[in-house]
């Protein structure tokens, strides 16, 4: 535990993950998923910019633990149910085989849990993660669409009952087993808000380590796509009155199926073979002639480490006469919503404040955002590293 992020606050600061998304395929349907691939602007859970096989997973796992040694954890998070695929467990054996010190775990929704909770301990598995909404069946059958059990297709209060039975009984038999459980909660404002402390107390008898309570991120094409996500003031008040009762986890990023690289670092698209997108829709580093010559934008939260294009707190302005000179720091508004319209409109605020700047210096930038300065007139150079080398590596080209 003491080298897992998830689990341990402390560790992610320190230590690094990777999602290997091999599991597309879901057995139900919740009111608030929409498993489409995107790329590096869509960062909550189900969304991966490629699916793998075992062994390209395994072989990804090599590449990426040679560019960064940091990494300690290997999951397994969909972008479907992993105990949907079996898929998920040649990853698994191959993984071990290959890197028997590193550590596994699997997210899963629970509905196969039972009938496979032995199998994942005997892979390895000692973290498990299982997504659950509700213990009451009047609230659950608010949340989720439908249910596939047993070759047929479940709606309504049968089908939560079916889910709910399952995840209980899948989580004893889990933590009999000796693994460390997580439960995620997504928190649907007027849903389960007022159900959640009553269900955390439930979970913390039957033995879960850790509750991580997530705020409900609309998605459009689905049921919730209209319904508000929590404020993070609700989320904390809801967090407080349940750590009575269990270890609250307070430093989630709501991470992507395809996720490396530390929690507050998702350097997923640096590795990504094929965005899904197409062949012009991921970010890509420019060449000395790409870039344009008078006023430089670098997106960064301290002053020191480049940041990704929407999560910058500020932006340094640079202008260049022999040498680039700082003429301004540009502030700019973080947090909120990460998907929709006012999504746009955050990706917009944040064009029109940087001006005539000429060229944008990020760790990472989406495909929209990206399409979007690029059809302006401006330039996008990716830099992952700190602020001072970014400008030496641009100055070169001067």
């Amino acid at each position: 535990m003491r080298k897992h992020p998830c689990y341990n606050e402390e560790a992610h600061h320190k230590f690094a993950r990777m999602h290997l998304p091999v599991a597309p395929k879901c057995n139900i349907q919740c009111n608030y998923c929409n498993r489409k691939y995107d790329c590096s602007n869509e960062s909550r859970p189900g969304v991966t910019s490629e699916v793998l096989t075992p062994k390209e997973a395994v072989d990804k796992v090599t590449m990426v633990k040679e560019k960064i040694p940091e990494l300690t954890v290997v999951a397994i998070a969909g972008p479907g149910d992993p105990l949907a695929n079996e898929e998920t467990f040649e990853t698994l054996r191959l993984v071990h085989e290959r890197f028997p010190d590193m550590t596994l775990c699997v997210s899963t929704n629970g509905l196969a849990l039972p009938e496979n909770a032995s199998r994942l301990h005997s892979e390895g598995i000692r973290f498990l993660t299982v997504t659950m909404n509700a213990i009451n069946p009047s609230v659950s059958e608010k949340i989720y669409e439908k249910v596939i059990w047993d070759g047929k297709k479940l709606v309504g209060r049968e089908a939560v009952k079916i889910l709910l039975e399952r995840q209980l009984d899948g989580i004893r038999k889990c933590i009999e087993l000796g693994m460390m459980v997580k439960i995620n909660i997504v928190l649907i404002p007027g849903i389960n808000d007022e159900h959640i402390p009553e269900m955390v107390e439930t979970l913390e008898k039957m033995g879960v380590y850790i509750v991580n309570i997530l705020p409900l991120i609309p998605v459009a094409g689905t049921p919730f796509q209209n319904r508000r996500s929590p404020t993070p003031e609700e989320r904390k008040k809801l967090a407080d009155i349940c750590s009575g009762s269990v270890k609250m986890m307070r430093h989630c990023r709501q991470c992507r199926a395809d996720a490396i690289g530390m929690l507050d670092n998702d350097r997923s698209q640096e590795f990504a073979k094929n965005p899904s997108c197409g062949s012009g829709c991921g970010p890509k580093a420019l060449t000395s002639s790409d870039i344009m010559r008078n006023k430089v934008a670098i997106a960064t939260d301290d002053g020191t480490n480049v940041r990704g294009f929407g999560n910058a707190g500020t932006y340094l302005i640079y202008t260049y006469n022999d040498t680039f000179k700082k003429v301004n720091d540009v502030k700019m508004t973080v947090g909120g919503a990460v998907y929709g319209g006012d999504h746009q409109k955050h990706i917009r605020n944040i064009i029109e404040k940087l001006g005539d700047v000429e060229t944008v210096v990020v760790s990472e930038i989406g495909p929209g955002p990206l399409r979007t300065l690029n059809d302006i007139g401006k330039k996008v150079v990716i830099f992952k590293g700190n602020v001072k080398d970014a400008i030496a590596s641009i100055s070169k080209d001067y």
